[in-house]
């Protein structure tokens, strides 16, 4: 989990240091948490739990965005599932489009990554490193006069597993600034 994570940090890192030269007035920094639902089989065992992230958007002309992200999230059983908790630690590399220029900006999303899915299950634990794919989408208000954005997004999220996948819907405020 630790190689995964620090692998993670350099991947994000290394996207936002390639496109800086070209023009570091470009990226929006964002942090954001909120709700993590389970779904399918995922959501039979598992309740609603919490998720926490950070990225970077580069934007490009025309409203399109390359954005890496690195999230956690976590839930626990529902009431009459074997005592256990699930782990998500994931990071994914993102085409996001906006529309419009100023004022309130929905936008759409999709994109590839990794995640690794760790369960606890009576002190035993196992967990896998895999594959996910994203889509969504979002709005961001204008907070005052500066650069900060206020934002509230959703994304299906799948991670396929060994003999099948974890979906989940990330519900997710938080605030965004740069450019």
């Amino acid at each position: 989990m630790k190689r995964f994570a620090i692998a993670m940090v350099a991947v994000m890192a290394l996207v936002v240091v390639a496109a800086r030269p070209a023009s570091a007035q470009n990226i929006r920094w964002g942090v954001g948490a909120g709700l993590l639902m389970p779904m399918g089989n995922y959501g039979d065992a598992d309740k609603l739990g919490f998720t926490g992230g950070l990225g970077g958007t580069y934007t490009l002309p025309g409203g399109v965005g390359i954005r890496a992200d690195v999230t956690y999230g976590t839930t626990k059983e529902k009431s009459g599932v074997t005592p256990h908790s699930t782990k998500i630690f994931g990071g994914m590399a993102s085409v996001v489009y906006a529309f419009g220029t100023a004022g309130p900006k929905p936008y759409v999303m999709g994109g590839l990554g990794l995640s690794n899915v760790k369960f606890d299950v009576g002190g035993t634990s196992a967990s896998e490193t895999k594959i996910a794919f994203g889509f969504g989408a979002g709005v961001s208000l204008p907070m005052g006069t500066g650069g900060s954005r206020l934002f509230a997004e959703t994304r299906y999220t799948s991670v396929s597993m060994s003999g099948s996948s974890l979906n989940f819907l990330p519900i997710v405020v938080g605030i965004s600034f740069g450019k």
